[in-house]
């Protein structure tokens, strides 16, 4: 199989893709909100949710070459909750394949080590095991992964932690580029825009939800969904997370055609983990745990 690299000059679609997100973010928080703000909420939740999408393709050194360049496109802080420094930090670790679900070394795993879940309190652990749901992980689980990076990167600050002390300062004026606009506008409040922007990473949860699993060898712990539907466009082709592990540096556009080339490859590389589309996942995990909250394969000491 090649290795794929970051072809030189701008990359248009993804170019284009950011213009016409913010153009769709603009409408819905103003025109829209103006007349009818219910339909106002769910686009400005997609617009969130597909600039979470694109700020995934700008960590990996997409549409330009530059990445202070790439960077500067993302910069206003649609999605609020999140400083775009501490998600390409934590991504960028998380990419480590040898460390993937670890409880301790990835830090977009959703799994605990087995003396960590004994500890917790009842109800802390029911909450965790509803989060692994796939109902629970659209409905409280961007409340419960905000908890735990915020307690995380809160003890990382007070040892002393300077880029993770920036990454959330830079994040106050790209957070205030969205209230300002919003005091422009004059048609959405910060209450419903907080709603639509909760909703918005509730959409990326259906994504982010069984991209991993606990798997004794690395190459089979990332999934691959042979969804094309409406939501493989707004997760800009990342269902097909195998390839994009294998090959970070290919933009989202060129995914699929890659997957549909080398398919039985990928398939029997990660050992077989794929649903066919997005409504398979949902009839197979809505109501019931894809796995265990304590990580079934962590030997401890």
């Amino acid at each position: 199989m090649r290795t794929h690299r970051r072809a030189k000059g701008a990359e248009w679609p993804t170019l284009g893709l950011i213009i016409s997100c913010y153009a769709l973010w603009a409408v819905a928080t103003s025109w829209l909100a103006q007349m009818h703000m219910g339909a106002a909420v769910v686009l400005t939740a997609v617009a969130v949710a597909l600039y979470s999408s694109l700020q995934h393709e700008i960590i990996h050194g997409h549409p330009f070459a530059n990445r202070r360049l790439n960077e500067a496109l993302v910069f206003p802080g649609l999605s609020v909750l999140i400083p775009y420094v501490r998600f390409r930090d934590t991504h960028l670790a998380h990419h480590r394949d040898a460390v993937l679900t670890d409880p301790f070394d990835d830090p977009e795993a959703n799994y605990l080590d087995g003396a960590t879940w004994e500890k917790l309190p009842a109800p802390l652990r029911l909450i965790l095991s509803l989060n692994n749901t796939l109902l629970g992980r659209v409905t409280i689980g961007v409340a419960v992964s905000q908890a735990v990076f915020m307690y995380s990167d809160a003890k990382a600050v007070m040892r002393g932690d300077r880029q993770v002390l920036m990454g959330w300062l830079w994040h106050i004026p790209a957070v205030a580029l969205v209230g300002i606009w919003l005091w422009l506008a004059g048609s959405m409040t910060l209450g419903t825009y907080m709603i639509a922007a909760y909703a918005g990473l509730s959409l990326i949860k259906i994504r982010t939800f069984l991209e991993h699993q606990a798997h004794e060898r690395a190459r089979g712990r990332t999934v691959i969904i042979e969804d094309r539907g409406p939501l493989a466009l707004l997760f800009l082709n990342n269902n097909l997370h195998v390839v994009h592990h294998m090959h970070p540096a290919v933009p989202w556009y060129r995914l699929q055609k890659l997957y549909r080339q080398n398919r039985e490859r990928y398939q029997s590389r990660n050992g077989g983990y794929v649903y066919r589309s997005y409504a398979q996942v949902f009839r197979r995990h809505l109501i019931r745990a894809k796995d265990p909250v304590a990580h079934p394969l962590w030997r401890r000491g």
